[in-house]
C-alpha cells in the first residue's frame, strides 16, 4: 500500500510534467527547432523520466503492474483538473462523468 500512494503522487507530478509541456507548446519559437527544444519542454520531459524512474523502483519495491497500471489511471483525473485550474480549460459533462467512471473503477480494483 505504501509504494501504491507513491505511485500515486508520481502519477500526480507526471500530471504536472504534462502542464510544463503545454506551457512550452503555447509560445512560438524562433528559429522552428526551439519549439522542441526551450526550457519548458525539457523541463517537462525531465520531470517525465524521473517519473518513470519512480514507477520502474516501486515496481521494483513489490508493486504490481497490474495495480501501477490502475494508478496510472488516475492520470485521467489529475490532468483535466491541472488543466482547469492551471490553464482555464473547460470540462465538459461528458469528460466529469468519465473521469467518475475511472474514479470509480479504481475504487472497485482495490476493494
Amino acid at each position: 500500500m505504501k509504494y501504491g500512494l507513491i505511485a500515486l503522487a508520481v502519477v500526480f507530478v507526471a500530471a504536472c510534467a504534462q502542464m510544463l509541456l503545454k506551457q512550452g507548446a503555447r509560445k512560438e519559437y524562433q528559429p522552428w527547432w526551439r519549439q522542441y527544444i526551450n526550457g519548458w519542454v525539457v523541463s517537462g520531459y525531465t520531470v517525465m523520466f524521473i517519473t518513470m524512474v519512480a514507477n520502474i523502483w516501486c515496481m521494483h519495491q513489490g508493486l504490481q503492474l497490474k495495480e501501477l497500471s490502475i494508478i496510472e489511471s488516475m492520470n485521467y483525473l489529475f490532468v483535466p483538473a491541472l488543466s482547469w485550474f492551471v490553464f482555464h480549460e473547460s470540462i465538459s459533462l461528458r469528460k466529469a462523468l468519465s473521469i467518475a467512471i475511472i474514479i470509480i473503477g479504481v475504487i472497485v480494483f482495490f476493494l
